[in-house]
């Protein structure tokens, strides 16, 4: 039996098996040091759970008002089960609740699967970062993405 997702904070003690999920999401996955100087430094990194086993986790930075996904990653094995979607909800919602005005991202031209997500998600394509991200054949760029998010105070 399965049981809902729990979120939590990441701990160092989950790098491996976040390495383990990295590694097999993306082509060029963060290195363990990205993920140690983020925790070092305090960025707000949360994972989920489903029976004790982390299935999917994301890295934000806050600055001022505005909430930076800098990491968004669901576990192969349990992609295409609105994961992504209820970890968008989720940011969206820790956002809220400490005052965060827009949300912003950046996403691989190549990966329609994320792009479409973010769309349905209610994101916006407001500029392009070029030669961002490492490729096959040298760079690709990078879509930025931006979200208003909405407070009580805003409906």
């Amino acid at each position: 039996m399965t049981h809902p997702l729990a979120l939590r904070p990441m701990w160092e003690s989950d790098l491996p098996t976040i390495m383990a999920i990295e590694e097999r999401a993306y082509p060029y996955p963060w290195s363990l040091s990205n993920f140690k100087d983020c925790l070092k430094h305090n960025y707000d990194c949360w994972v989920y759970e489903q029976d004790h086993q982390i299935i999917a986790y994301t890295v934000l930075m806050l600055v001022l008002d505005e909430l930076s996904i800098l990491n968004i990653c669901v576990d192969p094995d349990y992609q295409r089960q609105g994961l992504g979607a209820a970890l968008i909800n989720t940011i969206e919602t820790l956002g809220q609740t400490r005052g965060m005005s827009h949300c912003f991202l950046e996403v691989r031209p190549s990966n329609k699967a994320a792009l479409r997500l973010y769309q349905q998600q209610g994101f916006n394509e407001i500029g392009l970062r070029k030669r961002y991200y490492q490729a096959a054949m040298g760079r690709e760029d990078a879509i930025v993405m931006a979200k208003a998010i909405l407070t009580s105070d805003s409906l």
